[in-house]
């Protein structure tokens, strides 16, 4: 970059300062109507991927299926100090657990690799020197504490901060003195009147940012670029045809249209999404911890659920109703439909959500031995050596269990919670504990226990023809319940319930 600077510094190569003005030319958002639909998923690996990104990435995904396109995983890894180890891992590793896999991605690899900025630098700086040579970018020399102090002062005086553009006209002979002392200078953008542009989902839209921000630097002084610089080249690069991504960016597309035209290149379109925010309208955040797929996924979410609930409160599709699959999302989504209102995510209705998909699961028989195995696993991991009798593992009755159950709960984890342990474990119930109950526990075991298995017994040994059910199990029990004098069938089945379960009450459970 500096033997580029010194080159541009050859007398005769420019007149009057370094770099000038572009004319004026329009910026068209239209793209080839018969090129392929290439979408990108663009995030920092900062953090592991969260809910908003989720969205952001499930938006992208369902856009790129309706139309036949390719959804592309680019991570933008440029600000080195901020990275999170396992970040980059965490990202792909929860799309693919969604169910919402790249086509294209840094572990997937693809025709326009890399898909890490960081290995990509080559074109930034190629970038950067075509803006050299036509002016529309210039070296700034300005050190972090000159900036610093620009920044405090606008503090100070309770105004925007920006840079004042002090190396935007510096002369020939200024630049070559300051290249000698500091041969690694930034290069900044020279903003200029932004065109105005159609968003898909807000509309047309201009941003003035010359007249209200200082040059952008778009590549700093250690070779890497900042993000204006590097997203615009990657999508460019890439074939990126639709830029869908957070609305918190549509102020900043003004600068990447009058970079996309500096550089000569026709943009993407662009669609920008709404804000998911708390249902009490706040940001979400990632200080709340409980916004990170990964939680989801160890307590039992399933991803079809936390993908109905993102798009249930938001907006793209006909009408919000709950227990959409993504099948269903893709046929259903519609980029007109989105509003410019923020999507109000009410996490408390999750477990709802889950529990229709976990009905949907239970109802098809390959799922639903699925679940058998992943419920073996859970039963296992949680009880161990508890297990007195590893007969409760036996698939038939891990399935019964489920299927008798499913309309009581709303994750699979549910069945291994302490409500629901005497379906593994024997209960250890005492007898003073059930003597709280009934003073009759004796008269009781005698008169109920006793009968009802060996009744029980006969009617299993019947086969298919006696399987018991719920409704003539409860008559039997009302008949012995009647020979017991002074006891009431209410007490009875409390004290059934606490010796058979260990719990006191919820005839849910039994």
């Amino acid at each position: 970059m500096a033997v580029l600077l010194r080159t541009l510094l050859q007398p005769g190569r420019f007149p009057g300062v370094l770099g000038r003005s572009l004319g004026p030319r329009e910026a068209t958002l239209c793209t080839d109507s018969g090129a392929a639909v290439r979408v990108r998923f663009a995030p920092s690996p900062t953090g592991f991927l969260h809910l908003g990104g989720l969205r952001t990435a499930l938006y992208n995904y369902i856009f790129a299926k309706k139309h036949g396109g390719s959804f592309i995983l680019r991570l933008e890894d440029t600000d080195q100090t901020r990275l999170v180890p396992g970040a980059a891992d965490n990202i792909e590793d929860m799309l693919e657990w969604a169910g919402i896999p790249p086509d294209e991605s840094p572990r997937r690899g693809g025709p326009m690799g890399p898909y890490l900025q960081s290995q990509r630098l080559e074109l930034y700086a190629q970038a950067a020197e075509a803006l050299l040579k036509t002016g529309a970018a210039y070296p700034c020399f300005c050190s972090s504490q000159r900036l610093e102090l620009l920044k405090k002062e606008a503090l100070r005086s309770r105004q925007t901060p920006r840079y004042d553009n002090r190396c935007r006209n510096l002369s020939q002979g200024q630049v070559a003195q300051k290249l000698a002392k500091n041969p690694k200078p930034a290069i900044r953008f020279r903003l200029q009147e932004a065109p105005a542009f159609q968003d898909l989902v807000y509309g047309w839209n201009r941003h003035e940012v010359a007249s209200v921000e200082g040059d952008p630097v778009i590549l700093k002084s250690d070779g890497f670029p900042t993000y204006h610089l590097a997203c615009v080249v990657d999508d460019h690069h890439m074939g990126i045809s639709h830029v869908l991504r957070g609305s918190e960016w549509l102020v900043s597309t003004s600068k990447h249209l009058l970079l996309y035209q500096a550089l000569g290149w026709p943009p993407p379109r662009f669609a920008h999404l709404p804000l998911l925010l708390n249902k009490d309208g706040s940001k979400l955040s990632k200080r709340q911890g409980d916004i990170f797929l990964e939680n989801f996924a160890a307590a039992g979410f399933l991803p079809d659920a936390l993908l109905d609930i993102i798009t249930n409160c938001g907006s793209g599709f006909p009408e919000n109703q709950m227990g959409r699959t993504l099948p269903e999302l893709i046929a259903q989504f519609d980029l007109t439909r989105i509003t410019c209102h923020s999507a109000l995510l009410d996490l408390e209705k999750l477990p709802e959500f889950n529990r229709l998909h976990l009905r949907r699961l239970v109802s098809s028989e390959t799922q639903r031995h699925r679940l058998v195995g992943k419920l073996q696993v859970l039963v296992e991991e949680t009880f161990g050596s508890q297990l007195s009798d590893r007969a409760v593992l036996d698939p038939a009755y891990v399935e019964r269990t489920i299927l008798l159950r499913q309309d009581h709960i709303c994750r699979l984890q549910d069945l291994v919670s302490p409500a629901y342990s005497y379906l593994w474990t024997r209960p250890a119930v005492g007898r003073a504990q059930l003597g709280t109950i009934s003073e009759k526990v004796d008269e009781i075991a005698e008169h109920v226990l006793g009968p009802l298995t060996e009744w029980s017994s006969s009617r299993l040994l019947e086969g298919p023809g006696g399987n018991l059910t719920q409704d003539v199990l409860n008559a039997e029990l009302k008949k012995l319940s009647e020979g017991l004098a002074g006891t009431k069938h209410s007490n009875v089945m409390k004290l059934l319930r606490m010796a058979l379960s260990g719990q006191p009450v919820s005839k849910d459970h039994l």
